[in-house]
């Protein structure tokens, strides 16, 4: 029998004890590369960006509806309300106080439109970027604004109906703007936010970039760590700028 290369039989009795488990695995030759590339995808963050709607895209509903039935009290909104659990009870006994039945709040919304340039705000804005609505309004309230804005996706809550009278509401989650931010960012998402009530502001809190929109002076004064925009061309712009 030839005599075994000695070179070649460490290399071969070296490999059955790898194989064994009696020496560590050797690293692939392109492990170091693979690391590399890894790392720099967890480095590279794509961007998205979440809107309020209502007194961002669309007029305040509930304004409409204070309007269209002259009960002026429903005119307070998250503008001026921090506290919209409170709001919500305080809607919801004026609404049975009146009579005032969901069929009535739906056709006063079918008459709104977004607000001007709203949609070719958020059309110009969806070209370039991916964009979520997170709204504190009802899937019942929403869906002809929605039409209207080509479909956008939409976070927002649930109304409870009994025969078309209004007997609460669902959230879908606690603080969902926020939580909705986080749970973005926690996909390794950058997050630009835009808003203009107090309901909004934990968003843009959470947010990596944040604007006020259209906000009242009350919000502006109470939170001026939020550059304010006064139109969508100037809030287009700026996001632009953070792409």
């Amino acid at each position: 029998m030839p005599a075994r290369h000695p070179q070649f039989g460490r290399n071969r009795d070296r490999g059955a004890r790898r194989r064994n488990g009696r020496l560590p695995a050797r690293p692939h030759r392109h492990a170091g590369l693979l690391r590399g590339i890894v790392k720099d995808c967890a480095q590279v963050r794509q961007t998205i960006v979440t809107l309020d709607m209502e007194g961002v895209l669309t007029p305040e509903i509930w304004i409409a509806v204070a309007e269209k039935t002259g009960l002026p009290e429903l005119r307070r909104t998250t503008r001026d309300e921090p506290d919209y659990d409170k709001l919500m009870h305080y809607r919801l006994g004026i609404l049975e106080q009146h009579n005032i039945k969901l069929s009535d709040i739906q056709n006063v919304i079918g008459t709104l439109q977004p607000l001007p340039g709203g949609r070719e705000f958020l059309d110009a804005l969806r070209a370039l970027v991916q964009v979520i609505i997170l709204s504190d309004t009802f899937e019942q309230f929403a869906q002809p604004l929605m039409r209207q804005l080509n479909w956008p996706t939409l976070f927002c809550h649930r109304l409870l109906v009994e025969n078309d009278r209004i007997t609460g509401y669902q959230l879908r989650q606690p603080n969902q703007k926020q939580q909705s931010v986080l749970a973005l960012k926690s996909l390794n998402y950058r997050v630009i936010a835009a808003g203009d009530s107090y309901n909004d502001t934990a968003m843009l809190g959470a947010a990596d970039v944040a604007f006020l929109i259209h906000a009242p002076e009350n919000v502006k004064r109470q939170f001026p760590q939020f550059p304010p925009v006064t139109s969508h061309a100037e809030l287009l712009q700026r996001i632009k700028l953070e792409l």
